[in-house]
């Protein structure tokens, strides 16, 4: 039973990294205005990166593939875009003040919701992608 939770958790975990990175390398600019808007340079390449980095570390983990190393990666990864893109108060101008003030609710919600599942990555990294795992089959062989 440990094991299918195990796997369970890990497809849960790619699946959002899956589903995030893949669109950013069909279109980048949504991710490319964030990025900028956070005065970050080079928005459009970091966006790619940005893709290029949840779709391969999200496979990474589906598949139980250097799992510790990828998930150590999306943790600081989940805790980055945390950190930079949601922590602040939204203010969009021509916006209704509350409409404004529940987009930042929400942008708080994100935060947090990025930091829990760096927690999650960090246990998967501290106890391994079990046995239904390419590194799992490896350790075993």
């Amino acid at each position: 039973m440990q094991h299918i939770l195990v796997l369970a958790g890990r497809i849960l975990l790619a699946l959002m990294f899956i589903t995030a990175g893949y669109p950013k390398l069909l279109d980048p600019s949504g991710t490319a205005g964030m990025i900028s808007g956070a005065g970050l340079p080079a928005a459009t390449l970091l966006a790619y990166l940005a893709g290029i980095f949840e779709l391969v570390a999200g496979l990474f983990i589906l598949v139980g593939f250097q799992t510790r190393i990828a998930a150590v990666l999306l943790a600081a990864f989940s805790v980055f875009t945390a950190l930079v893109f949601h922590s602040g108060s939204i203010n969009i101008p021509d916006f209704p003040e509350g409409a404004n003030g529940l987009l930042t609710v929400f942008n708080g919600l994100m935060m947090w919701k990025n930091i829990t599942i760096a927690g999650g990555f960090l246990v998967l990294a501290a106890f391994g992608p079990g046995a239904l795992s390419i590194d799992g089959r490896r350790a075993a062989a």
